[in-house]
């Protein structure tokens, strides 16, 4: 499946530019489905609890990133609760000064704030139990997404996760004008994830989300 984003410079700048404008608001993050916070982020933690803890093939809980973090919903809420560390990576610097104050006390237990584009961030090697990628890949092209794939996996401590959490299109490509993103079936992401040398050690859908909205999935990734 070839790349579909025919200006690169414009599909990043234009994404930039619509989240520079969006409030910096747990509504603002969600498109206006603030609504559906909760029941993502028990979801997301269901999930990712069943690779935490002690024994064979587990996942420490030292320290997590959270890419396309925005204020912080997920770092809040489902990241410092579990890890000692969190770094937080996105492109809108409003959105990272939103986060030390609304992350609070447990704030103090940020490592990083990032101001990047994932396509140009390169984590520091050897450091992440888990990254957490939500919402965040549709802003990236097929290569950009492997490439950041493949250094997120330089990136994990013995028995690291990466964890993509996003809307699955019905098929194909579909682009969104208006965020400057777009969004890829299952077999494409499926197949993003192969080129970048990962496997797919657990795969969720998420349930009770509105039926207006895309399918969300959950790949676990090593």
């Amino acid at each position: 499946m070839g790349d579909i984003v025919e200006n690169q410079s414009s599909f990043y700048s234009n994404a930039e530019d619509y989240w520079r404008d969006v409030p910096p608001t747990v509504d603002g993050m969600l498109g206006g489905y603030g609504s559906i916070s909760n029941i993502d982020l028990n979801g997301s933690k269901a999930f990712l609890q069943k690779f935490l803890g002690e024994g064979q093939g587990k996942t420490t809980a030292g320290c997590a990133l959270d890419c396309g973090a925005g204020i912080g919903r997920i770092t809040k809420r489902l990241l410092l609760p579990l890890f000692k560390t969190v770094d937080l990576v996105d492109v809108t610097q409003e959105f990272l000064d939103k986060a030390k104050t609304y992350l609070g006390e447990d704030g103090k237990r940020v490592g990083h704030y990032f101001c990047s584009g994932l396509q140009d961030f390169k984590p520091e090697s050897g450091r992440y139990d888990v990254i957490w990628i939500q919402w965040v890949i549709g802003h990236l092209t097929d290569e950009h997404l492997v490439d950041f794939l493949q250094r997120c996996q330089k990136s994990l401590r013995p028995n690291g996760l990466i964890v993509i959490k996003d809307n699955v299109s019905y098929e194909g490509v579909v682009p969104d004008e208006v965020d400057s993103s777009i969004c890829r079936d299952l077999e494409i992401v499926r197949g993003l994830v192969s080129r970048a040398g990962l496997r797919i050690v657990h795969e969720e859908q998420q349930t009770n989300f509105p039926k207006e909205i895309y399918q969300v999935h959950t790949l676990a990734l090593r």
